[in-house]
């Protein structure tokens, strides 16, 4: 019997466009480089620099360590730009929206399973702050609370599609393994679960599968069909 269910966010209860999405992203995030006075070419190039090391992280510093490392290593005013880029998060963020397509079938998965008393955590990959993530749940019909883990680079030492980053959680919350299952719309980062013996569920509406995995090997669907399973009880 499953108890405790792990969810992707991007791709899986948030589907949308990835390619938009990253392309607004940085275009906005461009414009706010720009306003602070930093170049926007050197600071995306760090930005990439800083997510490839967050998601090689082993575990010694959090994310959020890694990540500025190498974005502003020897940045004296690192607060006050910290502080910028949680504005843009709470505001110009916002204008991202507009590449996502929200689903209340999420809505829907996350309100049965509550009801049911179960354990759900929003296991999107932690290379964001909170202030981004909490956005991102709000455009999926979500809250906050309605999860009993979020995992961001403020409070992960790991990411996907390392299986320390999901063992990380299960030690976290206490989880059995066995009584638990990813779903996620990633054919590498969130079905690599199964290397640990989580049940997995590989969401098809937003597919991500760029190292071209057999995703037979793998129970899938989309969002709809997993809606039936968990309304008739099959997981």
């Amino acid at each position: 019997m499953i108890k405790n269910y792990l969810f992707d966010l991007d791709g899986t209860l948030l589907p949308l466009d990835e390619e938009n999405f990253i392309k607004k992203y940085f275009h906005l995030l461009g414009q706010k480089f720009y306003e602070i006075g930093l170049d926007p070419e050197t600071m995306i190039k760090r930005l990439w620099i800083g997510t490839k090391n967050m998601i090689q992280n082993e575990g010694l510093k959090t994310n959020e360590e890694v990540f500025w490392d190498a974005f502003l290593p020897e940045q004296e005013d690192k607060e006050e730009i910290k502080k910028a880029l949680e504005k843009f998060y709470q505001n110009e963020f916002e204008a991202v929206k507009t590449s996502t397509n929200p689903s209340y079938v999420s809505k829907t998965i996350i309100e049965i399973l509550k009801d049911r008393g179960k354990t759900i955590v929003l296991a999107t990959n932690p290379i964001f702050p909170f202030v981004a993530t909490k956005k991102r749940i709000e455009w999926a019909l979500l809250n906050q609370d309605d999860f009993s883990l979020i995992t961001t680079y403020e409070n992960s030492n790991f990411a996907k599609p390392s299986l320390s980053y999901y063992e990380m959680i299960l030690k976290r919350l206490n989880l059995d393994p066995e009584e638990t299952i990813m779903i996620g719309n990633d054919a590498l980062e969130d079905m690599v679960a199964q290397g640990l013996g989580l049940k997995t569920y590989l969401v098809t509406d937003c597919l991500s599968n760029k190292n071209n995995i057999d995703i037979n090997q793998f129970e899938h669907g989309t969002l709809n069909d997993l809606l039936i399973k968990i309304e008739n009880d099959e997981f």
